[in-house]
């Protein structure tokens, strides 16, 4: 068991950290910008349309959603590309789940997109 006194210092570390990850995440993957890029527009037309509180709610949920489900799938991703660095047919099993994971966010996130937006926009 790990007997360490709680420290400030790492905790701060650990934001450090993870933000680092964010900015790989964009800077690295093209799905991300391509994710960052509908939420964007996503946020912009929340904010032209005057959205409620509770839609804020919701579109800001599966925006998050889906950075989590890509953000996971570029992991297990490179994970699996080091313990596997050739075609391996389990491995391709493993990628193809992780991505099915943004697959159902993103189909969540224009589901909401849709139910929101459209009374706004055509009625």
């Amino acid at each position: 068991m790990n007997n360490e006194k709680f420290s400030i210092i790492d905790r701060i570390k650990s934001f450090k950290y993870a933000f680092n990850g964010l900015r790989l995440f964009f800077v690295n993957d093209h799905n991300g910008r391509v994710h960052l890029f509908a939420a964007v527009i996503a946020i912009g037309l929340s904010f032209y349309l005057n959205i409620s509180a509770l839609e804020w709610i919701a579109i800001l949920s599966v925006i998050s959603a889906v950075f989590v489900a890509e953000i996971l799938n570029s992991a297990i991703e490179k994970l699996a590309d080091v313990v596997s660095p050739d075609y391996h047919p389990k491995i391709k099993v493993v990628k193809d789940l992780a991505a099915a994971a943004v697959l159902v966010a993103v189909f969540l996130a224009v589901a909401v997109g849709l139910m929101v937006f459209i009374p706004k926009l055509f009625l």
